[in-house]
């Protein structure tokens, strides 16, 4: 859900944090820490070296959370934990930050935090073997703002195979890595923890605090909506991790054929990659099978050449299945090739199937490959209902739109200068 600050508009980025927990010589699993009524231990409330304590987050421990700096005075704490009906979730930490009134157009803000876990009532730390920080509803205001997370000392990042986030990792932080994820500028309706679009998921192992950055930033427009409400609550929703963590896959036109090319970040007992095709987007048939690495927390590269294409003026989906040594699969994200015999300066933005129920999958030119695409859906009356942006790592891109009402909608494309515009109708 959307929720509200009074008088100011919050968009929730949460983070979901679960964790085996050390006590003296045993460890054991805690299902929900409850941040209440915290106590400003040190530091002035709101500024840079302010901590306060939460007693009690579960049985035996306390966590502190300290504000370890800003990019700006500009940035501001209005709340350091906010509860209340319709305010996110009362068992979590929720500060509420950002800067207010307006924030200009091209600007990017960010506050710093550690959270550290003592023994109750001490300032001795308590070790975590393993714990996980999910953040749910990485979107932005719907116009121009989008939120980002940043987390530090990471030993492995998991997200769902189709998702609306950028990832980037900054590099070697403490005992890990450091990553990056930017969510969208649309706003996704609700904190729902089944809407994995928007979320990512960072691993530690065998810490005592964790280090994260919360921010956000502006495209071309001012925003009103730049207070935000990050709700941070240690619980786990995510269940199993998946298998596979699929960095890339392209498909590209090759000689009249196709080449599939792909990349892991990590793989967990991995068996094969069964190559699949359509061409009405609905019936499957195996191209091929590719097999796994199986297990490695590195990048991996796999490719695959389909020559059995059987028409040179036809449009082919293709898409990965993924199996490991179990039997279980999960399926990538669809990737779309348009053999239409013409030059690619005749090649403009192709929707189907149109009409379309459910997922619609839009090629666009291969200039266009590896440059930031903008998609906008709109009404027919030109308002904005969804926007989406991407790296162009395929000519091709599939959105499920099953939730839009019937009628007629506009899609438009844009990459730098060059917009390219369809009509599609949703039954």
């Amino acid at each position: 859900m959307k929720t509200f600050v009074p008088n100011k508009l919050i968009t929730v980025c949460l983070l979901v944090l679960n964790f085996c927990i050390v006590l003296s010589a045993s460890s054991q699993v805690v299902p929900q820490l409850q941040f209440t009524n915290a106590v400003l231990e040190s530091g002035n409330a709101g500024e840079d070296g302010a901590a306060y304590r939460f007693s009690t987050v579960t049985a035996g421990v306390d966590a502190v959370v300290e504000i370890k700096g800003r990019s700006s005075s500009s940035v501001v704490l209005s709340s350091i934990d906010t509860s209340g009906p319709g305010l996110g979730y009362d068992k979590a930490f929720q500060p509420v930050l950002g800067i207010p009134g307006v924030a200009p157009a091209l600007s990017n803000w960010s506050m710093d935090f550690q959270l550290t876990f003592y023994k109750a009532g001490t300032n001795s730390k308590v070790k975590l073997t393993q714990f996980s920080a999910t953040g749910l509803d990485i979107d932005g205001d719907g116009m121009t703002l989008s939120e980002w997370t940043q987390m530090k000392g990471v030993q492995s990042i998991d997200s769902a195979l189709i998702n609306s986030l950028t990832f980037t990792k900054i590099g070697q932080a403490g005992h890990g890595l450091e990553y990056k994820v930017e969510g969208i500028i649309a706003n996704s309706p609700g904190i729902d923890t089944t809407a994995k679009n928007v979320m990512a998921t960072y691993t530690y192992i065998n810490e005592d605090q964790l280090d994260f950055t919360i921010g956000a930033k502006t495209s071309i427009l001012p925003t009103t909506a730049a207070m935000r409400l990050n709700s941070i609550w240690f619980r786990s929703f995510l269940g199993v991790i998946l298998p596979v963590k699929l960095e890339s896959f392209t498909a590209l036109q090759d000689n009249g054929h196709t080449k599939l090319e792909w990349v892991t970040a990590s793989e967990m007992n991995v068996s094969h990659f069964a190559i699949e095709k359509s061409y009405d987007s609905k019936n499957y048939i195996q191209a091929g099978v590719v097999k796994a690495d199986g297990n490695s927390s590195t990048e991996v590269k796999y490719d695959f050449t389909d020559d059995k294409v059987e028409s040179k003026t036809c449009v082919i989906c293709y898409r990965l299945k993924m199996v490991d040594i179990d039997g279980k699969l999960e399926y990538s994200p669809v990737r779309t090739i348009k053999f239409s015999g013409k030059p690619e300066a005749d090649v403009n933005m192709n929707s189907f199937p149109n009409p379309v129920t459910s997922d619609l999958h839009i090629t666009i030119p291969l200039a266009w490959q590896h440059k930031n695409v903008s998609y906008n859906f709109m009404k027919a009356n030109g308002q904005i209902i969804k926007q989406f942006q991407t790296k162009g790592e395929s000519p091709s891109e599939t959105f499920n739109i099953n939730n839009f009402a019937p009628g007629i909608y506009l899609v438009t494309a844009t990459c730098g200068t060059e917009i390219k515009t369809q009509k599609i109708i949703k039954s």
